[in-house]
């Protein structure tokens, strides 16, 4: 081997013990530092000239994690970007935040294109360098007393997805009896279905008997139902029953005092409208009450304490009913700080067109690929007024027959997501009394767009303007 070709890999030999070796480099953020969050192990990067070992390896446990919030304060390190899956990084998180540090939650994806050594090792050095060029954007993460609604939130919805299961496992025990009583009345967990379920657990044989528990409401006949309750009495499946009926009251047991822990959160919260000062609005029309609550129906006044919260009343966006308090902890009501323009806003969920332009050709152009919660929530809201009677069911439909199911869909909730940014950070009252534009294109030029989207969906969306009373 020549003597060019040894020191020509002495060189590169040593330039990779040394890491990235870059030299030249803007410096936005002198005192960042980097974290690639693990299971088990943290791997930290800070500047090389803060420590004279700028790259150390901590445990996940609780001390090793204010160990490494302390060696960073004593650093001079004043913000983190932190490069995790799962829920690994909201133990460090927390602990960053309450230190004074400034945590950012990074998108792994952001890095997945530069080329690099993708040891944890290099990864840390890596996302470093870039958090202190200014090169990686933190996620959104809402305050923490919001992030607590939303761990309740969440937790409930998961219940009450898991309490479907003994419903569903209630209904197979009667079929493989032979009962046909889920068929003949809607709910088998209602009034009806509630009494003649337990009482055949509590040993009760007679069709005739069991048809009596009959509620006034019921559209079947006693007849009919006396017949759907004939079958064999299989101790197997009596067994089944007897133990589904149990988790079904354990399912419905959590929700409700889940429900208790949540409205003592909410309470917490500081009103943003005086009841007394400023009361309710009155709907118009029936009521959308159900005289009997459902396992998946909050046991508090989820209108008042939206209305509490926001300033406004939001259910009266159509589509929003079911899902106020849902946008309240992915999001909380302060909007303005972290977008600010409703641009931004339906941007982050995902909603907004997206194309990309190359050779001054349009090559692609669709909506991004984006796994939000709040744009979930919206799609779903478009969807459920498919077959609504108010002026604003006229959108998906017209979109559906214009785009196509999806797009239709995803175009309907981009104007739900608009709707609901306007109204809470200006304040605005919603008001459907007609058939109106979401937004249009004739309030003017504006030197920005998403600007001129803010004043056109001002004056052309069906708002009616409302002063904030504390």
């Amino acid at each position: 081997m020549t003597q060019s070709k040894k020191q020509t890999k002495k060189q590169f030999t040593g330039r990779r013990k040394k890491g990235f070796g870059f030299q030249e480099r803007p410096i936005l953020e002198p005192h960042a530092a980097g974290i690639d969050v693990g299971a088990r192990e943290l791997y930290v990067a800070i500047p090389p000239d803060s420590d004279a070992e700028p790259v150390r390896v901590f445990r996940t446990f609780t001390a090793d994690l204010e160990a490494l919030a302390d060696w960073l304060v004593d650093r001079g390190i004043t913000t983190v970007a932190l490069e995790s899956t799962g829920v690994y990084w909201i133990p460090l998180y927390q602990i960053l935040e309450d230190r004074g540090l400034r945590p950012c939650l990074v998108n792994a994806r952001h890095m997945s294109n530069v080329p690099g050594r993708r040891t944890d090792w290099h990864e840390c050095q890596w996302l470093q360098y870039l958090h202190t060029s200014g090169l990686l954007r933190p996620a959104f993460r809402p305050q923490p007393d919001v992030c607590a609604v939303r761990t309740l939130l969440r937790h409930r919805r998961e219940r009450v997805q898991m309490a479907c299961q003994p419903i569903q496992h209630m209904q197979k025990a009667l079929t493989q009896m032979n009962f046909q009583v889920q068929h003949v009345i809607a709910d088998i967990t209602g009034v009806t279905g509630t009494a003649i379920v337990d009482a055949i657990l509590a040993g009760e044989r007679d069709p005739a008997k069991l048809a009596k528990l009959r509620h006034g409401r019921i559209r079947a006949d006693e007849a009919t139902l006396r017949k759907s309750l004939e079958g064999d009495w299989r101790k197997e499946h009596l067994f089944t029953l007897r133990q589904s009926r149990r988790m079904d009251d354990v399912y419905r047991e959590q929700i409700e005092a889940g429900d208790k822990e949540l409205a003592t959160w909410l309470g917490a919260f500081e009103a943003t409208a005086d009841i007394v000062q400023k009361p309710l609005p009155q709907l118009s029309g029936p009521s959308r009450k159900r005289r009997q609550k459902r396992t998946g129906d909050f046991r508090l006044d989820v209108r008042q304490e939206a209305y509490r919260l926001y300033g406004i009343d939001v259910t009266r966006i159509p589509g929003i009913e079911g899902i106020a308090l849902s946008l309240f902890s992915e999001v909380g009501r302060d909007l303005k700080s972290k977008f600010s323009t409703s641009g931004q806003f339906s941007s982050w969920t995902g909603l907004c067109p997206d194309n990309d332009k190359t050779g001054g050709r349009v090559v692609w152009e669709g909506v991004r690929k984006v796994n939000n919660r709040v744009g979930q929530m919206c799609r779903q809201a478009a969807s459920s007024l498919h077959h609504s009677h108010l002026p604003f069911g006229d959108l998906p439909r017209r979109m559906k027959a214009k785009l196509g199911p999806e797009a239709g869909i995803t175009a309907t909730a981009h104007k739900i997501a608009i709707i609901f940014y306007t109204l809470v950070t200006k304040q605005l009252e919603y008001d459907d009394s007609g058939p109106k534009e979401i937004y249009s294109d004739n309030s003017g030029s504006s030197k920005n767009s998403n600007d001129r989207r803010d004043n056109s969906a001002t004056n052309s969306f069906p708002f009616k303007s409302m002063p904030n009373v504390p």
